[in-house]
């Protein structure tokens, strides 16, 4: 997909991937650019530092999403790429309370889920569509500060795969972002995982997005180590994880502990 002259919505557009995304696009001469994002104040100075247009949105409500699809094809036409780009982490384990799962459930498998009931509809009846879902390269892989966000992001690119599979005969493309450590907000979270490999910016991960979007790669990594290392864990996933554990015992001193 080239994004010029597209109608692109992008979820966590305040701030951080999000925003860079957001700013891309209008780089790229989309026709419009909206973020949505759960703070009033954030969205709408975010979109008016770019000349997007922003819309407050809790993409957890599916309510919400429903509007946001409404409004933006109300006012834009068609929706040509949807990135459900909104996400979080909490640190730890199997003590993390339920609250904490739910959380992270909502927001990185079901926001997924409202968004394609919202928007694929649409996209059909127009002849096809994008979306573009950042899952991270936990789904790929593991995040080891935090287990519900691990297994949060592998849902979410399960979830993924599937539109892929089941929506190609209707001209609806997939993809997943996957990218190791980006230099965000949520990067402090991740103190751990820092040692995996580089931190590239945010810039960096909408360069690889916009190289992605065009070759229409369902897997987008802006880090290229990570497809290595999902290789070395497909040819042998009990050396991958005697590695893994041993790095995690070199990096905490105490492979019990779980937070950074």
């Amino acid at each position: 997909m080239d994004i010029r002259d597209r109608v692109c919505v992008v979820t966590g557009g305040a701030s951080g991937i999000g925003a860079a995304l957001a700013e891309r696009f209008i780089d790229e001469r989309a026709t419009a650019v909206v973020i949505a994002d759960l703070h009033a104040d954030r969205t709408m100075e975010a979109a008016e530092r770019i000349g997007a247009t922003g819309i407050t949105c809790d993409v957890t409500d599916e309510v919400q999403v429903a509007g946001l699809v409404e409004a933006v094809e109300s006012e834009h036409g068609p929706i040509d790429l949807f990135c459900s780009n909104a996400g979080f982490s909490i640190d730890g384990g199997v003590e993390v309370n339920d609250d904490g799962w739910l959380q992270l459930w909502n927001l990185h498998v079901m926001a997924h889920l409202y968004a394609a009931r919202a928007v694929i509809p649409s996209m059909k009846a127009a002849g096809g569509g994008y979306l573009l879902q950042t899952v991270s390269a936990a789904g790929l892989l593991s995040s080891l500060t935090s287990l519900p966000y691990t297994v949060t992001k592998h849902a979410s690119l399960a979830f993924a795969e599937w539109l892929a599979i089941t929506h190609r005969e209707h001209n609806i493309k997939v993809s997943a972002l996957c990218p190791l450590v980006v230099d965000t907000p949520l990067t402090d979270r991740f103190e751990l995982d820092k040692s995996a490999g580089a931190i590239v910016t945010t810039d960096q991960v909408a360069d690889a997005v916009v190289a992605g979007l065009a070759e229409e790669t369902f897997l987008i990594l802006p880090h290229p180590e990570v497809a290595d290392f999902v290789r070395r864990k497909g040819e042998d996933e009990d050396r991958w994880l005697e590695g893994m554990s041993r790095w995690w015992t070199s990096v905490t001193g105490d492979p019990k502990r779980l937070s950074g």
